[in-house]
């Protein structure tokens, strides 16, 4: 029996480790939270991330990332962003004193600050700095709320290795999960990743009471961003921003009130302050560190994003929403179709 090591005990982590579960596959959740590992072993719920909701009994959660590892073939990181990097340094001490090389597969999805680096570069950095072909990304549209109901849900499953994505694709999909495989790695988690940064943008106009006009032109406008960072600073293909993890990613999570990012937004077009929301979100927010990698990229790179710009000067520079707006809006003209 194929076993799976989940890292990540919060909502994602929980849904895709009981769906692979129902595949009866092995599967070992690692969180640093005792309470809800408690709670998964014990009552098989979790219900501060999921509620109302069964994990599948069989999948068992633990604190110790040795266990969680022990034979596994599978690695999926179901983290923050911000976490990813000290995880990964932990799991390559492990898997170098067992000598075991398993699959690792990416459902993260953001920039981290700083190094500008994206999820499969830092786990290619910290676990197999000479063989990114072991290294799988899954984005798109879905949500965790919408996947544990069992709602038809497609995504990209990317990776530099057919091969390994083929891997992937076969071990997760199921008949409401279906997954495709992209071979442009790079260009699928910055899709994933900046998405995030657009959705905070759109949760805001909701929250300002702007219409449907407001939100299409966002979303469009804000395509042309993820795009144009994807194929001019990382070399992404930029047919990746018109599939699942590109215009679907961005569709579902600039609409849905199950998005962390939209609801983030929201409340701060409604007049509230950043730390407010974030402290009462319960879950991390990825937009939210994603956008400062952003802005260090645009002002390194040059690069033309001004939605992204817009919000990263409202959540860290106390920019005023409506004047961002203002000057959004009367911007010089511009032509719509570059890069």
């Amino acid at each position: 029996m194929t076993k799976i090591a989940v890292l990540g005990a919060g909502s994602w982590g929980t849904v895709l480790g009981s769906m692979l579960a129902d595949k009866g596959y092995n599967i070992v959740l690692f969180g640093n939270n005792e309470k809800v590992n408690d709670e998964i072993n014990q009552c098989h719920t979790n219900e501060h991330y999921m509620k109302n909701w069964q994990v599948n009994k069989t999948a068992v959660a633990t604190g110790d990332l040795n266990e969680a590892l022990r034979g596994a073939e599978i690695v999926l990181f179901v983290l923050p962003t911000q976490a990813i990097r000290s995880v990964a340094k932990n799991v390559s001490k492990i898997l170098k004193q067992t000598n075991a090389k398993p699959l690792i597969v990416t459902a993260t999805k953001g920039i981290e600050p700083g190094s500008k680096k994206l999820i499969s570069e830092i786990l290619t950095e910290e676990i197999y700095p000479d063989d990114e072909d072991k290294i799988v990304a899954i984005s798109g549209p879905s949500h965790a709320e919408s996947v544990a109901q069992k709602d038809l849900t497609a995504i990209s499953c990317a990776s530099t290795s057919m091969a390994n994505a083929q891997k992937v694709q076969q071990l997760f999909s199921n008949d409401y999960f279906r997954l495709y495989t992209n071979s442009d790695l790079i260009g699928v988690e910055v899709a994933g990743a900046v998405k995030n940064v657009i959705a905070i943008a759109a949760g805001i106009l909701v929250g300002k009471h702007y219409g449907d006009d407001a939100k299409a032109a966002l979303m469009t406008r804000g395509l042309a961003e993820i795009t144009r960072l994807g194929v001019n600073y990382f070399g992404a293909n930029p047919m990746t921003f018109s599939g699942l993890a590109g215009i679907g990613d961005l569709i579902v999570t600039c609409t849905s009130v199950n998005s962390r990012n939209w609801r983030c937004g929201k409340q701060l077009g409604e007049g509230k302050s950043l730390d407010y929301v974030l402290q009462n979100m319960g879950q991390v927010v990825e937009g939210a560190t994603t956008v400062k990698a952003v802005h260090e990229l645009c002002a390194e790179k040059n690069i033309d994003m001004p939605i992204s710009e817009a919000i990263y000067r409202v959540l860290y520079q106390n920019s005023n929403v409506d004047d961002e707006i203002t000057k959004m809006m009367g911007r010089s003209p511009k032509q719509e179709i570059r890069l």
